[in-house]
């Protein structure tokens, strides 16, 4: 009220003062039609179209190796891949988190979506020619690498509770799975690190001398013969 006033203050609160009144005028407060805050957005699809068709292509890997993505991160428990990297469509994503508030109907937990499906795929007909562009637009899909997790699951949840659930997901989901808690040790590939096992370790480079070289340094290995032997 007191911006409002602020604003409409001295000469031109005076003028917007009807005439012939004698009760003082009152300034009118001014709502807002919009609001300051984003909408919740849709993990399952794009805010914006795709300005070009995005091609099939494979999920990024980095080239000397990377943990990002392969530990739970606000939760507690994590469903994470464990075979190889693939696409997963929006249709399996949606089937897989409506499993997991199933399971777990009537209690207090939180449920975290680490990717989304923001990569489009495109399919043309049968028997159609060679040529003439990718096709129409078919569903939404999201690539999700090796070892990324997926889901993540916090609140008042026992464990065996939250392994039940993210088994019964992990079945609506194409590949393997597998149950991660808080605090497990990160994964480079299909690499668990821990146990002596470091990211410095698996970037050093492990090369194999050149053929040749290891004999002209050794060199010739002599043979012996006993007389036992030769018996």
């Amino acid at each position: 009220m007191g911006l409002h006033t602020k604003m409409f203050g001295g000469p031109q609160l005076a003028s917007l003062r009807p005439t012939g009144l004698t009760t003082p005028f009152t300034a009118i407060a001014f709502s807002r039609y919009f609001s300051t805050t984003s909408p919740a957005l849709d993990w399952l699809t794009p805010k914006f179209a795709e300005k070009s068709k995005s091609p099939k292509g494979r999920p990024h890997v980095a080239t000397g190796g990377s943990t990002r993505g392969t530990t739970v991160v606000w939760g507690d428990y994590g469903l994470r891949m464990k075979d190889h990297d693939r696409r997963v469509p929006a249709s399996h994503l949606k089937i897989a988190e409506e499993t997991i508030k199933r399971r777990l109907r009537g209690m207090d937990y939180n449920l975290y979506k680490r990717v989304s499906a923001n990569i489009g795929v495109y399919t043309k007909g049968n028997e159609q020619r060679m040529g003439k562009g990718k096709g129409k637009f078919d569903y939404w899909t999201a690539k999700v690498p090796v070892s990324r997790v997926v889901f993540e699951l916090s609140g008042k949840i026992h464990e065996k509770v939250a392994r039940e659930a993210f088994r019964l997901a992990g079945h609506k989901l194409p590949g393997l799975w597998e149950f991660v808690r808080k605090g497990d040790p990160p994964v480079v590939g299909l690499t668990k690190l821990g146990n002596g096992v470091t990211l410095e370790s698996l970037k050093r480079p492990r090369r194999n001398p050149p053929l040749g070289t290891e004999a002209e340094t050794t060199g010739p290995k002599s043979v012996t013969s006993s007389p036992s032997s030769s018996q």
